[in-house]
This record gives structure tokens, sequence and C-alpha cells, in this order.
């Protein structure tokens, strides 16, 4: 069986190596330069080793930038983002282009699966009928459909794909024993035949979505106890010696999952006539955070009666989570703007993002390549990347600094603001 991957990001490419391992593989992505330093063995995503892609690329794994090399796949995955746009509606362009472009080579018998994250019916009601009109093909005739949602969880290295649980639907009984046997190859945590592809499609949805209503109770409860003196950490400590306590912490929600998903459903669900009041308050309150940070900061800045325009800011870390590259969505961003319209003059340091990444987002001069000797009167800690275990604050800090620990990573002992 010949399979065709496309999209070759944080979900595609380690579904493509893992597929490679016992299939014939192609891996499609538009991005040419990509596709270079992958068969050179450079993931950016650090998601897949140097020595994993040894294996496979140019082996059992073809990369390519031309679309016609899938024609004679039978079965087509799509992995490619499904993000928002700044109305904080679904942009499904990247989806919708893909499905075009699989519709022009689209031959009888193949199978076609979308693990891209969508809302209930995007599949069946958006994608299908651009398949059958650029192909003029007969959708469960001539070709079949399938959904099995991503899981994949960027930055983990104990929770790799296969070994998480993964969800398939077909559009046919036979198109989901095929889909179910050829994922359960490769995936050693199990499969779950979910009975309807709307069943995947919106299993996938609110599993995001409850962690964002989740984190952003706790980021409530965090600006609650902030007003009363009370250690949010300590009180989440001691409410987790309960068996059923779910442990959530607080902190920024940014992403191309957490921080977007729960739209997709908000989106699905105005368009049938529902108010969805609490995923939009959890929304609410997750993109409020990196406003109440720097106002916390801006608050015990100003007891030091210093002047803001006269004080140098250095937020330590700018991806959307701990470990990974990635800074997409991140809510580090949030924080910066606000920073820079008090007039503070702030620096981003993050020793594992791509520095052309930062730049575009920051500016060039904004950016820091390291830590010397400068001492700044602001420090963030946003993001706990493992890489500043070893980093003594004291180096860089002015006497009566302001340091807000977002994470809680350091002891509480040093005093620092957290959530």
């Amino acid at each position: 069986m010949r399979l065709g991957i496309i999209g070759l990001g944080y979900v595609g490419l380690p579904l493509a190596c893992a597929f490679a391992m016992k299939y014939q593989v192609i891996g499609l992505d538009i991005n040419t330069s990509r596709i270079y330093r992958l068969n050179a063995g450079r993931d950016d995503t650090n998601e897949v080793s140097y020595e994993d892609l040894q294996k496979v690329v140019g082996k059992s794994l073809v990369l390519t930038d031309q679309a016609m090399d899938l024609a004679d796949c039978e079965v087509l995955i799509v992995t490619v983002p499904t993000p928002v746009t700044d109305n904080k509606t679904p942009d499904l362009t990247p989806v919708i282009k893909t499905t075009e472009v699989i519709g022009a080579i689209l031959k009888k018998g193949t199978i076609v699966v979308y693990e891209s994250t969508v809302y209930p019916g995007v599949t069946e009601d958006v994608c299908v009928p651009i398949l059958e009109k650029k192909s003029g093909l007969i959708f469960n005739k001539d070709f079949t459909i399938g959904y099995s949602p991503e899981r994949i969880n960027p930055g983990d290295k104990e929770h790799t794909i296969t070994k998480i649980k993964k969800v398939v639907s077909g559009s046919t009984p036979q198109c989901l024993q095929t889909l179910s046997e050829l994922y359960g190859s490769i995936i050693e945590a199990g499969i779950y035949e979910a009975p309807t592809i709307k069943t995947a499609e919106a299993a996938k949805v609110i599993e995001n979505t409850q962690r964002d209503i989740n984190i952003a109770f706790v980021n409530e409860l965090a600006m609650i106890f902030g007003k009363m003196g009370i250690d949010t950490q300590e009180v989440l400590k001691a409410a987790g010696t309960k068996w059923n306590f779910l442990k959530f912490s607080p902190g920024l929600v940014g992403g191309h999952c957490i921080g977007v998903d729960p739209y997709y459903l908000a989106f699905k669900a105005q368009e049938i006539g529902h108010n969805p009041e609490m995923i939009l308050a959890g929304r609410r309150i997750n993109d409020y955070i990196p406003a109440y940070i720097v106002g916390r900061i801006i608050k015990q800045f100003h007891q030091t009666r210093r002047k803001f325009d006269e004080a140098k800011a250095v937020i330590l870390g700018a991806t959307f989570k701990e470990n990974c590259p990635d800074i997409r969505n991140s809510k580090v961003v949030d924080i910066f703007k606000e920073l820079k319209d008090f007039g503070i003059q702030t620096s981003i340091y993050d020793p594992i993002a791509s520095t052309s990444d930062l730049s575009r987002l920051y500016e060039s001069n904004n950016v820091l390549s390291k830590l010397d000797t400068t001492k700044f009167d602001i420090v963030i800690l946003a993001v706990s990347h493992k890489e500043f275990n070893t980093l003594d604050l004291a180096t860089i800090v002015q006497p009566n600094a302001v340091v807000f620990d977002v994470k809680a990573f350091y002891p509480k002992e040093k005093g620092y603001l957290r959530l």
C-alpha cells in the first residue's frame, strides 16, 4: 500500500516517518526549503531525530513539493493546519486548497483521510463536494473518506504518535475497517472506531476545548487568590490531594490547538443557533491573562518610583509551550506588546526558537541571541524551557527588579511574582 501524507509539520512528519517503517510513503509539503532540510536530516520542529529521519528518508519515505507525485497513492492523509482568522473564526483555507489539489489527482478506489482539526461536518459537508467536483468521481462509490484526529503533543518525548490511542472513522464499513487496520499496524496504544465521521470530528474539537475551559478556571482562581494574598500554587497542591481533583495550572494559553480549537466549536454552535457561553467565557479569561500579568508587574514597578521609559525588560521564552520551538499563536507576544505600550524597552530571549522566526515577529533589534551582562529592571519567565534550569536570575536583574515567574518555575522562596 502506498500512502501520501500532505503537510509535513508537527503532525504530518512524525506520522509519515511512523508509516514509512512499514509502507511506502510520499510526503508532500509546499515549503520547498523544509523539504530540502528534511532531506538533509534536519527537522526544525525537533519532533523527529536525525537518526530516525536517516532510517526512512530517501528510502521508504520520499519527500516532495509536487502534488502529482501523490497520484499513485491508495491512501491520502491530510495533516495541514487549521488556524483562525483575526476575527476568531475558522480559517479553512489550507484544508480547502489541499482538498482541491487532491481532487485534481484523485483516482477510483482512493481513501482520503483528514487529520486536521475541524468542527463537526467539515469533512463531509465541505471537503467531499470539492473532491467530487474536482475529480468527477462519486463519493462512496468511486472514493471514500475518513477522519482520524491528530493527537500530537509537540515537545513531548513520552507520549509519541505510536503511544497515543488513535480514533478512526470512515464513510463506509469497508473504509473504516481498512483505516482501522492501517493505523492499527503502527499505533501501539490501540484503535478506537468512532461510529461516524462527525463523532470523530467532535471528539477532537472538545479534547482541547475541555483543557481550555479548565485552564481558564484556574486562571480565574489565580486572579481571585492574587487579590486575597493567597498562593494559588499552594491551594492547587492542597486541593490536588483529593483523588478526583483535576490538576491544571494557571498560565498562558496559546499554540495552534488549545487556543484555537474552541473557536471552531463555538463557530459551529453559533451557526446552528446556540450561544456557547462557557466556551467563549473560557477564551476571554485566557486571552486576558497577558494583560493581567503586565498589570501586576506595572503595579509593583510603580512602587519603586522608577520611570517606565527608563526601564529595561526581558521576556524569557517566546514559544507557546516549554521545550518546543513553535512560536505560532504564542501569547508571549501579547505580553511584549503590553509592555511596549507602557513605553518599556523590552527584549525577548528564547534559546530554542528560530532566530529568524523571532525576528519576523518581534523585529531583530528586540531579539537577544544570548544573555550577557545586561541588567534588567523587569524579568518575565514566560516559558519554562529546560535550558532555564541553569539560569541564575541574579546575574541579569537590577536591584529591586520586578520578576514575574509565569510558570512557577522557580522556588516560591525566591519571592517572585506568579499566578
